[in-house]
């Protein structure tokens, strides 16, 4: 991300020509209501180049179970000094 510009949503009505040629030359416009983040503005190249590098999660996992071997990683191992294994308080319930 090159600079980033914070401006109310008030702000931007008036200025709104001035936040787009922002956007365009590569700034991030983040648009505030009452303070908080609400939305961004940003050139529509880098929008696309988002939004193309998006995958859907449920590929990205099947990927990843493709080409991961979990067995192999072996997972339990690297928490084995850390999880504590005792059965916990006991709840009256």
């Amino acid at each position: 991300m090159k600079h980033e510009k914070e401006v109310s949503i008030s702000d931007a009505r008036e200025h709104l020509p001035s936040l787009v040629r922002d956007a365009e030359r590569g700034l991030t416009v983040t648009l505030t209501r009452r303070g908080e983040p609400v939305a961004v503005l940003i050139s529509t190249e880098r929008y696309r180049t988002h939004a193309k590098s998006s995958i859907p999660l449920s590929q990205a996992l099947e990927e990843f179970r493709t080409a991961v071997d979990l067995d192999e990683l072996d997972i339990e191992s690297v928490y084995e000094d850390v999880r504590d294994r005792s059965a916990g308080r006991v709840v009256q319930l």
